[in-house]
C-alpha cells in the first residue's frame, strides 16, 4: 500500500469496522476497536499489530457499535491508555445514554466504556509519523469524522465513503436531515482527491477506484433522497442481517421484535414506510417481506421459522 509501515489497517468483515493503528516512538494509537461479539478477535489481531508496544490512545469515529464495541475490552486490555471521541458523542457517553447513542434503537450491544477527552474537527492529531486534519463527516451519522493526512494523500472515511457505496443515513429514520448533508461530505472528499481511502467496512481502495466510488455514492445519495421507502426498507434489511450475522441464528419473533424497535423509535422512518392512508406498516408483516428478500440476496435462510445467516 502506499503509506509507511507505522500506520497499519486491520481490515475486518462486516460485523466489525476496520481499525488503523499508528505507532509513534511512545507506544500505538488505534482508530475505532469493532463490535462486541469480536472483540477476542480485535483483541488478537491488536496484540500482534503492536508486538509489544503499549497501546496509548483509542480514538472512534463515531459511537455506533460496530466502531466502539471493542472499547471497553482494549481498556481492560490496555489500562493506561486514553479513550478520545468526538464531541457529538460526549454527553451520551458519560451518561451512557443508550439511546442518544442508538444501540437500543438498532437492537445492538455495546458495552459501557469511559472516555478521557474528545477531539475536535478542526483539530490536527499526530499519529503514526503523520498529521491527520479531523473532519466533519455528517450524513452516516452527524457526530461522525473522518481523519485526513495530506502528506500521504490517505483519507479514512469512516462510513462517509465506501468502495461500494456508504453507511445508512441513519439522521433520516429519526425524522432528522441526513441526505442534505451525505451530500455534501460526498462532495468534500472529492475535494481532497484522496489517492487512498481506507473506509470502514471494506478492502482500502485507491487511483480511479476513488473517483469510481464517489460517482457511485453521489448517484446513490440522489437516488436514495428521492424514494425514502427505498431507503428505509434497505436500512431494515441492514439492520437485520447486522443482528443475524453476531446471532447466527433468530425466530421470526425476534425478528419482528428487531423490526418493531426501530419503528418505534424512528418517526421519519414510519412516514417513508406508510401506506397510501397514512399508516405504519405492521411489523410482523414487514419482517416476512424483508426475511424473503435477504433470502433472495442469498443473506439468509429460513428453516423452521427461524432465520440462520448465510454470512
Amino acid at each position: 500500500m502506499g503509506w509507511p509501515d507505522r500506520i497499519r489497517v486491520l481490515e475486518r468483515g462486516w460485523l466489525s469496522s476496520n481499525q488503523l493503528v499508528f505507532v509513534d516512538d511512545d507506544g500505538a494509537s488505534v482508530l475505532d476497536t469493532g463490535y462486541v461479539s469480536e472483540a477476542d478477535e480485535t483483541l488478537r489481531l491488536l496484540d500482534t499489530a503492536l508486538a509489544g508496544m503499549p497501546l496509548r490512545r483509542i480514538f472512534n469515529t463515531h459511537i455506533h457499535s460496530d466502531h466502539a464495541g471493542g472499547n471497553a475490552a482494549l481498556q481492560a486490555r490496555h489500562p493506561g491508555c486514553r479513550t478520545l471521541i468526538p464531541p457529538g458523542e460526549a454527553q451520551a457517553v458519560a451518561a451512557w445514554d443508550t439511546t442518544a447513542l442508538s444501540h437500543d434503537r438498532l437492537s445492538q450491544d455495546c458495552p459501557r466504556f469511559t472516555h478521557d477527552g474528545v477531539f475536535h474537527p478542526g483539530e490536527t492529531l499526530h499519529l503514526g509519523g503523520e498529521d491527520w486534519a479531523v473532519l466533519p463527516a455528517p450524513g452516516h451519522d452527524h457526530a461522525m469524522v473522518m481523519l485526513w493526512c495530506e502528506r500521504l494523500g490517505l483519507l479514512a472515511s469512516a462510513d462517509a465513503l465506501w468502495q461500494r457505496g456508504f453507511g445508512v443515513v441513519f439522521p433520516e429514520l429519526d425524522g432528522v436531515s441526513g441526505f442534505a448533508e451525505q451530500a455534501p461530505t460526498l462532495d468534500a472528499i472529492g475535494q481532497l482527491a484522496p489517492r487512498w481511502v481506507v473506509p470502514g467496512h471494506g478492502a482500502p481502495f485507491g487511483g480511479a477506484a476513488v473517483d469510481e466510488a464517489l460517482v457511485a455514492a453521489r448517484a446513490r445519495i440522489a437516488w436514495l433522497a428521492s424514494d425514502p421507502r427505498a431507503h428505509g426498507l434497505h436500512a431494515l434489511k441492514v439492520l437485520i442481517a447486522f443482528k443475524l450475522m453476531a446471532a447466527r441464528q433468530l425466530s421470526r419473533a425476534a425478528l419482528t421484535a428487531i423490526v418493531q424497535t426501530r419503528l418505534d423509535a424512528g418517526p421519519g422512518l414510519r412516514a417513508a414506510l406508510a401506506d397510501s392512508r397514512g399508516e405504519p406498516p405492521e411489523a410482523a408483516s414487514l419482517a416476512t417481506l424483508l426475511c424473503a428478500q435477504l433470502a433472495d440476496a442469498g443473506v439468509l435462510r429460513m428453516a423452521g421459522g427461524v432465520a440462520e445467516s448465510t454470512r
